[in-house]
């Protein structure tokens, strides 16, 4: 039975508000007197829970941004590579008012008459969402100003200069020290605890020691080993702890797929953070209408081509492999590779016949099942857990950032990453093999790898395949200084022409391919199969004409292109946005950096 789900508290004090002139001032809106307010526990426990913000399953969408889908949605990166985007029309990003919430307790929690241990629980949690603010701040901008407190209207802070990334990356490591060594281990169901703070301290830590490695333009590549030496310890802590462990029953064909369509992970040992919903207690979610691969994005072929040969061999190194069609693409291949995309022959609820993919013009043909519930009830489609953060996580970083560091060695790598091939009935990945034949494909993609190239790659490939529309892609892709990847249209399935295909995986053909010059016979003239059932016909033809398949050599055959743009990745200026212009015309000491 699914624990009881921790109800929010809130408070008028945790404003959401767009970004304005002295938003880092304004007194809470209820004007609490935080003489009268910070008390007791009860009360920082209020106003730290009010603050609290996890992600949800909308996260599964958000691969948008990265090389792993195509999308037909406005997104900013897309906008960005289109080129005519500027600091008059990139808006976003510039919101302080959640900083200023939180420096409002930081400021105040000490009028509490408790321990002192108590409050510096409350105060771990607060940095650790500063923290989060924070980093995600520099992620897009690079140097932001630092604000440790509330400001009031004169102040000069508020028309202060950029402080430089350096300052700021130091300030959140600090914050998320103490709150690694300070919050509880206990804490309600559904809200960061320490292991929550040490993931998050590890994550900032990975991103900030790659970041600087790859990027010569920040100069401070002399830094990155401090960041990543923090990101292996950290993460080699929570492992030595032994409190969380991979989900594997010995079920290689499920066990990956469990993590994302439970109803209940509260005793899923390897998710250390859960967003929880359950609609009998008015907390639900559903996204079965927008993961699927019909709204706005559907998986890139690129994708399909990272993931391992159950074997442990790579998919592209066997001959061919860029022209086989989307049954041959399935064939022993990884298991999570099915539990990922809908895979020939599967049956989608309530059906009794599997399902045959839908083409859809700017759509790859491929469907998502990663954040799909197969089922038509209700209440499971809105009551299926989400996993914040997991174990996963902890072992990729740990082995990659040891790698980055030339210190990985065979039996850390067995506790990290081969701990995930096990679960996914893969054979171990060896250090020495990997280094000895790095994977050409991936070899090209990642060209500025110094050293331990072959693990390295390796590693990226785990990240990538392990979590795939998880929202961490894109991050990865910068930090790696890998943007060029994004240069790439996402492609679809391939087909040699026109003419019939199977899609199920029963060797029997289920749609049929023809000229976009011919017209779709009536449901009465259309052929049908050695089953009886009606073929499915599509139109085809070159991207830009009525066809409602395009595929890259029209009626000559080749994947399906999803668009027709001129994608160009400028560097280093993409790696960042501009500070909206109005932002700096409100303060003329903000400027804009990395031509912008």
């Amino acid at each position: 039975m699914k624990k009881n789900i921790y109800i929010l508290l809130t408070i008028a004090a945790i404003a959401i508000g767009a970004c304005k002139k002295g938003e880092l001032s304004r007194f809470p809106q209820t004007s609490i007197s935080p003489d009268l307010f910070f008390k007791t526990e009860e009360d920082l426990a209020l106003y730290v829970n009010g603050l609290l913000s996890l992600p949800d399953r909308n996260s599964y969408l958000n691969d948008q941004s990265s090389d792993n889908v195509a999308t037909t949605a406005s997104v900013e990166v897309k906008n960005v590579m289109g080129g005519n985007t500027s600091a008059q029309n990139i808006t976003s990003g510039w919101s302080w008012t959640r900083l200023r919430n939180i420096n409002y307790f930081l400021e105040n929690y000490n009028k509490a008459n408790i321990s002192s241990d108590v409050k510096r629980h409350y105060v771990g949690l607060a940095r650790y969402y500063r923290a989060e603010f924070y980093l995600d701040k520099v992620k897009r901008f690079s140097d932001v100003p630092w604000y440790s407190g509330t400001l009031n209207p004169d102040d000069k802070e508020l028309f202060k200069p950029r402080d430089s990334r350096a300052l700021v990356m130091d300030s959140i490591m600090a914050d998320l020290d103490f709150a690694y060594k300070n919050v509880r281990e206990s804490v309600p169901v559904g809200t960061p605890g320490k292991w929550s703070a040490a993931v998050l301290y590890i994550r900032a830590a990975l991103y900030e020691g790659t970041f600087r490695r790859y990027h010569n333009e920040l100069n401070s590549k002399a830094t990155a080993n401090a960041f990543l030496e923090t990101a292996a310890r950290v993460s080699g802590e929570v492992i030595t702890a032994k409190k969380f462990s991979i989900y594997n029953t010995g079920k290689p064909l499920q066990d990956y797929a469990t993590l994302f369509s439970s109803q209940d992970l509260s005793g899923n040992n390897e998710v250390i953070l859960n967003n929880i919903f359950d609609q009998a207690k008015n907390r639900s979610q559903n996204v079965n209408g927008v993961v699927f691969g019909d709204y706005e994005q559907a998986p890139a072929r690129d994708l399909v081509q990272t993931y391992l040969m159950k074997d442990g061999t790579r998919f592209t190194d066997l001959p061919g492999y860029d022209k086989f069609d989307f049954v041959k693409e399935f064939e022993n291949r990884d298991p999570r590779l099915s539990q990922t995309l809908v895979y020939p022959g599967w049956i989608r609820v309530p059906d009794a016949k599997p399902y045959l993919q839908r083409l859809n013009k700017n759509f790859t043909g491929y469907h998502q099942l990663k954040g799909y519930v197969n089922s038509t009830d209700n209440i499971i489609l809105n009551s299926v857990d989400f996993p914040v953060y997991r174990y996963a996580e902890v072992l990729l970083s740990y082995a990659e950032a040891l790698a980055e560091l030339g210190t990985l060695n065979q039996t850390q790598l067995d506790a990290s990453v081969n701990l995930l091939r096990k679960r996914a009935g893969l054979p171990d990945l060896n250090l020495a093999l990997a280094n000895a034949n790095p994977d050409p494909v991936l070899q090209q993609q990642f060209d500025n790898i110094e050293s331990n190239k072959g693990v390295i790659i390796e590693i990226r490939r785990e990240r990538r395949v392990e979590f795939a529309f998880e929202n961490s892609r894109y991050d990865d892709l910068m930090r790696w200084k890998a943007g060029k990847l994004l240069t790439k249209s996402p492609e679809g399935m391939y087909f040699a022409g026109l003419g019939k295909y199977d899609i199920t995986g029963d060797g029997i053909e289920d749609i049929i391919l023809i000229d976009r010059s011919l017209t779709i016979p009536s449901e009465a003239q259309k052929e049908k199969n050695s089953l009886g059932v009606t073929l499915v016909y599509y139109r085809t033809g070159t991207i830009g004409s009525d066809a409602t398949v395009f595929l890259k050599n029209g009626t000559a055959g080749g994947a399906i292109v999803t668009e027709s743009v001129t994608r160009k990745f400028e560097e280093p200026k993409y790696y960042y946005r501009p500070i909206p212009q109005q932002q700096t015309v409100l303060n003329p000491a903000l400027k804009q950096i990395f031509g912008w």
